[in-house]
């Protein structure tokens, strides 16, 4: 399926979280440990700002994260853009900017911090969050093959021993995270 398609399925069930997430549940933590709430939205909404650019083969800086004030109506417009740069002809072919991988990886990359971290969000802030099963089954194969070298970097934190039949569970517990987790 095409990596914009699922972007966009992976959007619509992230915004309706997004959009509950109301000004008391910002300092909460999250299953982030260095993340409360308004660090992970910040963290979030700056990985879909610049994935856009990686979309285009153009550098993304990573070096920092801004603060984004106006982060409550600016999701909804900068998930759109990061769905069309990814539906844009191209976009998933060749290498993405300088993290010199695959752009089909990189695409996949942003859809699991998409994913993942709205599920962050959602437990942190006592929300319901699924989503789509075609999403979750990219997903465990970019997990497969990144696993490894995100937990030597940090990236990941070591696979969570869980026994679900649950996809997404499945899924978030091989990125470390405890799906049973809850502030």
């Amino acid at each position: 399926m095409k990596l914009s398609v699922l972007l966009d399925r992976a959007r619509d069930h992230a915004l309706p979280v997004i959009a509950n997430i109301g000004d008391d549940d910002l300092t909460k933590p999250t299953p982030c440990a260095d993340y409360d709430v308004r660090a992970l939205l910040d963290h979030l909404l700056h990985v879909v700002v610049e994935f856009q650019k990686l979309a285009a083969k153009q550098d993304a800086d990573f070096s920092h994260t801004p603060v984004y004030p106006d982060w409550r109506t600016r999701y909804p417009a900068e998930m759109a853009a990061l769905v069309e740069a990814w539906g844009r002809p191209g976009a998933d072919e060749g290498i993405a900017g300088q993290m010199n991988l695959p752009a089909t990886v990189v695409g996949s990359m942003a859809l699991l911090d998409l994913t993942v971290h709205v599920w962050d969000l959602a437990q942190a802030t006592g929300q319901r969050y699924t989503t789509d099963p075609e999403v979750v089954s990219t997903l465990e194969a970019l997990v497969e093959q990144m696993g490894p070298t995100a937990r030597e970097m940090g990236v990941f934190g070591a696979a969570v021993d869980v026994a679900t039949s649950d996809a997404l569970e499945a899924l978030l517990a091989k990125t470390g995270r405890d799906p049973r987790w809850s502030a």
